[in-house]
């Protein structure tokens, strides 16, 4: 920028720009030039556009500029003058100092692992101590393990936080996706999350985005569902040939059977998962209520809450089965298939594949949970330098990642267990135990006949993932969750 700008800058700096009765020339000189670099278009402002790219170039990848631009904008024309730009800097800087203050526990001006840990405690959020070395390593620039001021500052500068609760939040990154198979173990929230509501609102936007998600995908699952029950019966059977079939025997409408059930257990599978999981943390905690669970122990918690989730809405998820297989006027609708299985097979039919079902949730919570925190706590430590939070598409990535190996793992079981709801409405299918499925299975079709309808389910992971994270998004916004 040239002289013009240069001595406006310094007459602003003489007249307003006091800290504590005292001009910090430094200080002001490096926002005059991050102004000039952030001024893209160089008209003396800078809008929303410029911020973002500007602080994009100098990673700073956030989400939240606009709240920023209006924060700072006292004039309200949308846009940041280099007067509105200090302002802000020079109040965000005060609050943000107040908040190392209240961690800086020792007074010794700097934070550590211990400060990190009990002033997140406090407000409710119980970290581990991997958790806490994340979060100092995504600010310690000078390899110290411990957090300056300086450093404090630089990181937060244009994260428009004002309270140690923001920090908290910002912290931890909640991200709930739902996309038609096992949910994933569930997030940890904050006493205040629980109180305000939080909680239910995000299982609210969870449940939504679950179903216009599976909704989407519904001709994918039914595809599924059809190869792995007949597609050891039929030669030459494939993708397009059943999806052929399916569309020949009962119209284009017959893709999305069985999606509305489907849909329906969304609601009480989450809310039964969530309460099941916080009473199975409270448990393994005991006396230690402040205590962090390790990895290891959320795996078990979240295991224990899926299958107590899956006991509970079993019966569900045969009716799904048979709804998605039914052929045009087998069932009027639900309630009509539901009465049906009970006059004809008896209760126990409500539970027929209970058992590779539940065996299926170890493995797939397992190693989606293990390969889920593996990959993000190894992005966070090459590659985020200036923040804790990895971002939403890292997180996506690693979701897919992570829940495509988990069923790699579980999908046999998941076979077995559709075979066995499925039998008694199959003319001439054996009705046979779990082992009995897998031995036949085995013997007949060979290894590969236990991933028979895997492609589809494969087909169906990204734009399931995209469609859900979509709407979750726009449902958080909607309900008032911050992301």
């Amino acid at each position: 920028m040239g002289d013009t700008r240069t001595r406006s800058c310094l007459g602003w700096t003489r007249a307003h720009c006091q800290d504590n009765g005292a001009a910090d020339p430094e200080r002001e000189k490096r926002w005059a030039e991050l102004f000039d670099q952030l001024d893209l278009n160089h008209d003396g402002r800078i809008d929303v556009y410029e911020l973002r790219t500007g602080l994009a170039a100098r990673g700073f990848l956030r989400g939240d500029v606009e709240e920023i631009v209006r924060e700072g904008d006292t004039n309200h024309d949308g846009q940041l003058d280099f007067e509105e730009f200090t302002e802000y800097l020079r109040a965000h800087e005060k609050e943000l100092r107040l908040m190392f203050r209240s961690l800086d526990h020792n007074n010794d001006g700097r934070i550590d692992l211990g400060e990190i840990q009990d002033s997140l405690r406090n407000l409710g959020v119980d970290i581990s101590v991997e958790q806490a070395s994340i979060i100092l390593q995504s600010m310690d620039k000078d390899g110290t393990m411990t957090i300056n001021w300086n450093e404090w500052r630089d990181h937060f500068l244009f994260n428009p936080i004002h309270n140690m609760e923001d920090i908290a939040h910002f912290w931890k990154h909640s991200l709930m996706l739902d996309i038609g198979e096992h949910l994933t173990v569930p997030d940890e929230f904050s006493e205040r999350e629980r109180k305000s509501g939080v909680v239910w609102r995000q299982l609210v936007a969870g449940a939504m985005a679950g179903a216009v998600s599976r909704t989407g995908t519904a001709p994918l699952d039914r595809l599924k569902v059809f190869l792995q029950v007949h597609g050891s019966r039929t030669p030459r059977v494939n993708l397009w040939t059943s999806l052929h079939g399916m569309v020949k025997e009962g119209g284009v409408r017959s893709l999305w059977r069985g999606n509305g059930i489907n849909v329906l257990k969304i609601a009480p599978e989450s809310a039964i998962k969530f309460m099941a999981y916080e009473q199975i943390k409270r448990l393994m905690r005991g006396n230690n209520e402040s205590g962090s669970l390790r990895v290891q122990e959320r795996f078990v918690a979240g295991s224990l809450a899926g299958a107590t989730a899956q006991t509970i809405i079993y019966p569900m998820e045969v009716l799904k089965t048979r709804l998605t297989l039914r052929k045009t006027g087998q069932y009027t609708g639900m309630g009509d298939c539901a009465k049906k299985i009970l006059m004809n097979e008896g209760v126990r039919a409500f539970y027929r594949g209970y058992v590779p079902n539940t065996l299926g949730i170890i493995p797939y919570a397992g190693i989606d949970l293990a390969v889920y925190e593996t990959l993000k706590n190894a992005w966070l430590q090459r590659y985020c330098v200036g923040t804790a939070d990895p971002g939403v598409l890292v997180l996506l990535g690693c979701g897919t990642v992570s829940s495509t190996c988990g069923q790699l793992a579980s999908y046999p079981l998941a076979l077995v267990r559709t075979r066995m709801q499925a039998q008694a409405s199959v003319e001439g299918a054996p009705k046979l135990s779990m082992l009995g499925q897998f031995k036949h299975i085995v013997s007949q079709e060979g290894v590969p006949g236990l991933y028979r309808g895997i492609a589809p389910n494969f087909l169906k992971v990204i734009p399931a993932v995209s469609i859900s994270y979509v709407v979750y998004e726009h449902m958080k916004r909607g309900l008032g969750v911050g992301s």
